[in-house]
């Protein structure tokens, strides 16, 4: 698999070569990794924010405790989360649906009221946190989509979220700022791309549950006529 040895390549850059910018081919390839990305229900309770414009990362800069990938990056992606699911977002779900599958909005009633039961299940803190897994499941197909484009990416809960949401206007329109990335290309002066990759082992990370456990306690069983 290239992927493997793509994630082997990617670490999260702290170091990016200012002079260098992610050329458009690139970033719609990276839009459309995260269009793609799996999402409950296909839902993708969350909008995603991609900033060039250097005065604006100028600004978020000092409330991402002055990370210099945040002005330094090519660009800087902040992953917005719904603070909760309404029924105009499951309508407008439904529409879009019935639009790209070719059916009425009518056959889709069931799975329309599904979805409203789903959500009016979840407390407000509850929707909050939800939508906001949601955005992190994007944040990881972003991940592996500049690995395979050789793009570094560092990923950022470095930041004050509220202070993210007043900067850019997001509590008006009911979006909370979860995640961000820093998006470009590592500096030869970063020293982190010369140390090797820190993970668990496989057998250590993994615990595998099989049908072998069944096979074992009906071997201890006596035999039936």
């Amino acid at each position: 698999m290239k992927l493997i040895e793509n994630l082997k390549w990617r670490y999260a850059t702290k170091n990016f070569d200012s002079s260098r910018k992610i050329s458009n081919n690139d970033l719609e390839q990276i839009k459309e990794a995260v269009r793609l990305s799996a999402s409950a229900y296909g839902l993708q309770p969350y909008k995603v924010l991609i900033i060039e414009d250097q005065s604006l990362r100028n600004k978020l800069k000092p409330v991402s405790w002055n990370q210099r990938q945040i002005t330094d990056a090519s660009h800087l992606v902040v992953f917005c989360n719904y603070t909760s699911v309404k029924t105009k977002h499951i309508d407008e779900f439904i529409e879009l649906t019935a639009q790209i599958q070719n059916r009425s909005q009518n056959e889709l009633t069931g799975y329309r009221d599904f979805l409203k039961v789903k959500m009016e299940e979840k407390s407000d803190v509850e929707q909050l946190y939800w939508t906001a897994k949601q955005a992190y499941l994007a944040m990881g197909t972003l991940l592996a989509a500049c690995a395979e484009l050789k793009i570094d990416a560092c990923p950022m809960e470095g930041f004050e979220a509220e202070k993210y949401n007043e900067i850019l206007g997001l509590t008006e329109q009911g979006l909370h700022a979860s995640v961000i990335a820093a998006l470009g290309y590592r500096s030869k002066d970063d020293a982190n791309q010369h140390q090797p990759k820190i993970r668990k082992s496989v057998d250590n990370l993994f615990e595998y549950l099989g049908d072998f456990e069944l096979v074992e306690v009906m071997a201890g069983e006596p035999e039936r006529g």
